[in-house]
């Protein structure tokens, strides 16, 4: 017994010594394998390359509306609309990194700023986004412990005090949580003697404007773009022309481009999507050595993508949407309880949908928006729509989610309206959640 215990002690700091040894040059032999990847960054969606293929025309748009900053004059507001991945904050950045660098080469103080609403969600966080832009820029504003209506008051006499144009644009604008919060930032003209602020809203929700009350709309003054999804071929140039400088030669066999852009495009013409795709097939074949990208290594990003999608797309959701699917996952779960079938119907989830927006104080669409938004979910894949008769008294929707039930509400656990929602109670006081 003590021979077996004196053999473990020598042996096993040999062993543990032999494992360090191999971690410790781990990387070295990672380092030294062949890479497929000359840049992978250029693959990434965030990449914001010198040109956007088959987004001249919105490109050419935009520029024309924001042109009039160039002569310190204030260009209209803008809503640009859109299905995610289709080029909408691409095309807002690109044409403001040249508007500014037109100013530059002009004389002309023009100042772009790129603001997430996903992040940046509230009138305080935004205005704290602005002061600490131009702060860093100019070096004459702080804002830390005072209120909205200081800062803003600080951010009006740095504008001022510099004479500059500024072009706001809030990504995500469906997601800024109360009205009140564009109200403030479309009227800080009315404040600004020498300067001008123009504000640029990006979502992909084409109706989250129909709840603004007048005044908001008034003061948006706003020009709508409305961006096209891509299509197979144009998905293709747009892969093509990443993989120029993202790739070394001669690693994509001829088949993987339109493979990854038919798969997207059946997903309404994603770009992002497509550069997910084609990237983490690179990484895939890099990964197992290959020499390189198949097919193969297409359908196996595929399906490790897939397992993120759903989660990721109902993240990205605007949120009328996402209220709409948490309406569906409490009432799909109130008939679980109660024995019924998880089969619902539009009227019933429409009911359960307004009920929400009254807590969460939205103001509900109409049923004929609501029914745009199944069908919208049906396309994504979330829930299935069948139309069934119901004699003289019409058509209606059978609703059926395509994901276990669990699996939604696990999804939905960190969406910002679940806290609003853990405290109310059905009619048989079962919880919500």
């Amino acid at each position: 017994m003590s021979l077996i215990t004196s053999i473990e002690t020598v042996s096993e700091p040999t062993h543990q010594l032999h494992s360090l040894h191999d971690v410790q040059h781990l990387f070295d032999r990672i380092l030294q394998s062949d890479h497929l990847f000359i840049n992978r960054d250029l693959l990434r969606s965030t990449y914001i390359p010198e040109i956007l293929p088959h987004r001249e025309q919105e490109i050419t748009e935009l520029a024309n509306i924001l042109s009039p900053a160039l002569d310190y004059a204030a260009p209209s507001n803008v809503i640009m609309y859109g299905l995610p991945g289709i080029g909408k904050t691409a095309v807002a950045k690109y044409v403001g990194a040249e508007l500014e660098a037109a100013g530059k080469a002009h004389g002309k103080n023009i100042t772009f700023l790129y603001v997430n609403c996903q992040l940046v969600n509230t009138l305080h966080k935004i205005l704290y986004d602005i002061s600490s832009h131009i702060s860093n820029n100019h070096n004459i504003l702080t804002t830390t412990g005072f209120s909205s209506d200081v800062v803003l008051s600080k951010i009006t006499t740095c504008l001022d005090a510099t004479r500059q144009v500024l072009i706001l644009c809030l990504d995500e604008a469906d997601r800024i949580k109360d009205d009140h919060a564009l109200y403030t930032l479309t009227r800080i003209n009315e404040h600004l003697h020498q300067s001008r602020v123009s504000i640029i809203l990006v979502s992909n929700d084409i109706f989250f404007t129909e709840s603004f009350d007048s005044r908001i709309k008034s003061s948006l003054n706003q020009e709508i773009m409305v961006f096209d999804p891509y299509n197979a071929d144009q998905l293709q140039d747009i892969l093509r022309a990443r993989i120029k400088t993202a790739l070394k030669p001669g690693v994509i066999e001829e088949d993987v481009i339109p493979l990854c852009s038919a798969l997207s495009a059946q997903e309404h013409g994603d770009a992002r999507r497509a550069l997910d795709l084609l990237r983490v097939a690179v990484e895939l074949a890099e990964r197992k050595h290959d020499h390189n990208v198949t097919n193969k290594h297409v359908r196996l990003a595929q399906s490790k993508i897939e397992k993120d999608r759903i989660a990721e797309v109902i993240h990205s959701l605007p949120g009328q949407q996402r209220l709409l699917l948490h309406a569906i996952r409490i009432l799909h779960r109130y008939n679980d309880h109660m024995g019924k079938q998880s089969v619902m119907i539009t009227g019933e989830i429409y009911n359960q949908y307004v009920e929400l927006s009254k807590i969460v104080r939205y103001t509900p669409l109409t049923p004929r928006r609501v029914a745009d938004f199944i069908s919208q979910l049906e396309t994504l894949g979330i829930l299935t729509a069948r139309v069934i008769s119901k004699g003289r008294h019409g058509q209606t929707k059978e609703i059926q989610l395509t994901m276990p039930l669990a699996e939604l509400a696990h999804i939905l656990n960190d969406d910002e309206f679940t806290q609003e929602f853990q405290q109310v109670k059905m009619k048989n006081q079962m919880k919500l959640l």
